[in-house]
């Protein structure tokens, strides 16, 4: 805050304030302030803002002394500096268009047409200053032993190099075990089909024994084994049975033909009537075998315990 020294009536009251009102402005604190506020020092309309000019100086001679320390007349080998217009649009030209930029169209808040802008520029640059730099027998081409100085330590790209080395070792072990897993899994299947064909040959090998065993074939082909089973699959042509198998024929000659077995012992007319296998003496249980022992006949008793035990005894 500013208060003016000549409008504090009662300065001269207090002497730390007189002795400050002897300054054109005084700038207090804000405690100092409510201080003054409380003792009734200041009023409405004391408090007054000033606004100080700013002075513009314009010393154009200074201004000129220091372009002319700034301005040395130097060759162009120790400025190369390089001052030209964009390059022109080659295809633009040859289809007979007019570029934006020979055109002045060119729009600043465009990015692409600004970035297409210093592109071109910078081309003309190169092919204004590359004539220049061979006159004054200046390389523009790299040497081809020149090596220039890395922007990271030698420490840090081995950290790199092993990091890459690592993952590119984790890669292939993974790619690795991926494979075996793949021919784990084909040596299964392999496994598994060698045991079953095995098991198929070997459950052929014992029905062609049984069959031996019975009689049904004579012939001893099973014990030929694998020279058979390579002859069958080197392209030997399979033979197809026609009529009944030998399995079939030996059913046949142990329970019979076949044929109808239902109403074999149903009786006919001719049968009804034909009594020439009747014989009274078996009919009715009346005979000696199978039949009934009559009133006076001897039957069949049981001998007693002790019979029994005697006879278990003498033997």
């Amino acid at each position: 805050m500013i208060i003016p020294g000549r409008s504090m009536d009662s300065a001269e009251e207090d002497p730390q304030l007189g002795e400050e009102s002897e300054e054109e402005h005084i700038e207090l604190s804000d405690g100092e302030l409510q201080e003054a506020l409380s003792k009734g020092l200041l009023k409405p309309g004391m408090n007054v803002l000033v606004d100080k000019s700013k002075t513009f100086v314009n010393n154009v001679e200074g201004l000129k002394l220091c372009l002319a320390e700034l301005h040395k007349d130097l060759a162009w080998v120790e400025r190369l500096d390089m001052t030209n217009p964009p390059a022109d649009e080659v295809l633009t030209n040859a289809e007979g268009n007019v570029s934006a930029v020979s055109n002045g169209e060119l729009n600043a808040d465009d990015d692409f047409q600004r970035e297409m802008f210093f592109y071109r520029q910078a081309q003309a640059t190169v092919l204004n200053a590359l004539p220049l730099l061979n006159q004054h027998d200046i390389a523009t081409k790299r040497p081809d032993d020149y090596f220039a100085e890395m922007a990271k330590s030698d420490q840090h790209m081995q950290k790199i190099r092993k990091k890459l080395i690592s993952k590119q070792l984790i890669l292939e072990k993974s790619e690795k075990a991926k494979k075996l897993r793949e021919q784990r899994k084909f040596a299964k299947k392999v496994q598994v089909e060698v045991i079953q064909k095995r098991q198929k040959e070997k459950k052929a090998m014992m029905s062609s024994v049984k069959k031996y065993q019975k009689g049904i074939t004579d012939k001893l082909d099973f014990l030929d084994g694998d020279k058979k089973t390579a002859k069958d699959s080197s392209g030997a042509s399979k033979k197809v049975q026609r009529g009944p198998s030998a399995k079939r024929k030996f059913k046949d000659q142990k329970f019979g033909f076949g044929g109808k077995k239902s109403g074999k012992k149903w009786n006919t007319k001719e049968s009804f009537n034909d009594v020439s296998d009747f014989r009274a003496k078996v009919a009715h249980g009346r005979g000696e075998k199978g039949g009934r022992k009559g009133k006076g006949g001897k039957q069949n008793k049981r001998p007693g315990k002790s019979v029994r035990r005697k006879m278990k005894g003498r033997s």
